[in-house]
């Protein structure tokens, strides 16, 4: 993978742009025959347990990204964060941190992350 773009705690590479790409590719492809769209398990893990910037970055661009295929036509109807809470991955257990809202996996205890509280605020309108 190109190595000039930010990249995830998975060491995924953070491109939006190719989100947009797709969906236009997808409308383009598919015409008359493309049914309505949902985007679903997008997002990133993160370390942070509170003050993660980076996941609020990651999420705002990527539904910018979704906006702008939006704009060009694409019938998005949903979008869905991956995750709500930290949760048990299959090939990591529990050492990947995806969720809204961390999750203290001794204790059970669960803290609203910065990126939780930007989420809540965003799906109500207060932020463009």
């Amino acid at each position: 993978a190109p190595t000039e773009f930010p990249r995830t705690a998975f060491d995924w590479p953070v491109v939006p742009d190719a989100l947009t790409d797709l969906l236009l590719r997808l409308r383009s492809d598919y015409a008359t025959r493309l049914p309505p769209l949902y985007i679903t398990e997008n997002g990133t893990s993160w370390p942070e347990p509170v003050h993660d910037q980076f996941r609020i970055d990651y999420l705002d661009s990527h539904l910018r990204a979704v906006a702008a295929a939006m704009a060009e036509g694409v019938d998005i109807r949903g979008y869905f964060c991956w995750t709500l809470l930290d949760n048990f991955e299959w090939a990591e257990g529990t050492k990947q941190s995806f969720g809204l809202v961390n999750v203290d996996f001794e204790t059970q205890q669960r803290t609203v992350r910065d990126s939780g509280r930007w989420f809540a605020r965003m799906s109500a309108g207060e932020l463009s």
